[in-house]
């Protein structure tokens, strides 16, 4: 298959259908740190028919619930809205089969709640950190090695569910590293990106859902 993983200059995702045996390309406004085909530019200069799936990891700057103190003043000045439009412009692309990743945020309100959420320590990272997935033509993927969680990944995924008083249950769980920087946050993990490849790279696994 050829693959298209938009959004994302660390190549992990990519180089993992790779090594299943794929054509892969990864795009994105930053050069590739690897070395493997890569699109510096943007990703809509694509021809998206030309792929038979888009992986895509939109910015989540304006859309993450970790910045929701800050949502009005985006939905004020459009920030938020033009991140809305280009995560709907790459789902709505001319790909059979698509994946969405965000991580929990404004996304499930203005548009639909996501398949699935995941997180690291299902595929043998003991680390928490939920991420969200829209899929379409691909299957849920499937944990790969379930392992206890010792830490959450940074600091914006501390806090749980909202209480009767109206303030968030925190957990008891500590911060690996509370990340300055927005791209080391955003990495994807090794375990999620080979599972990934091996499910979603499977043709009798697409099989399944296209029929």
């Amino acid at each position: 298959m050829r693959i298209l993983v938009a959004c994302e200059y660390s190549g992990r995702v990519r180089d993992a259908f790779i090594a299943k045996g794929h054509s892969a390309m990864s795009c994105d406004l930053l050069p590739s740190e690897t070395e493997g085909e890569h699109y510096h530019g943007d990703v809509f200069d694509l021809d998206f028919g030309e792929f038979d799936m888009l992986i895509a990891f939109p910015p989540c700057t304006h859309l993450s619930s970790a910045g929701a103190p800050s949502w009005k003043q985006k939905q004020k000045d459009g920030r938020q809205q033009e991140a809305i439009n280009f995560v709907m412009k790459l789902y709505n692309s001319d790909c059979p089969m698509i994946a969405i990743e965000n991580p929990v945020g404004r996304l499930s309100t203005v548009w639909r709640k996501p398949d699935q959420i995941i997180n690291p320590f299902e595929f043998g990272h003991p680390y928490m950190k939920k991420t969200c997935l829209w899929l379409r033509g691909l299957p849920l993927i499937k944990s790969t090695e379930i392992v206890t969680p010792t830490h959450h990944w940074c600091s914006n995924s501390t806090q749980g569910g909202k209480l009767k008083d109206g303030t968030r249950k925190k957990s008891a769980l500590p911060i690996r590293k509370a990340w300055d920087s927005a791209k080391d946050r955003s990495l994807t993990f090794t375990g999620i990106a080979q599972a990934m490849a091996s499910q979603w790279g499977d043709e009798q696994e697409f099989k399944l859902v296209s029929n």
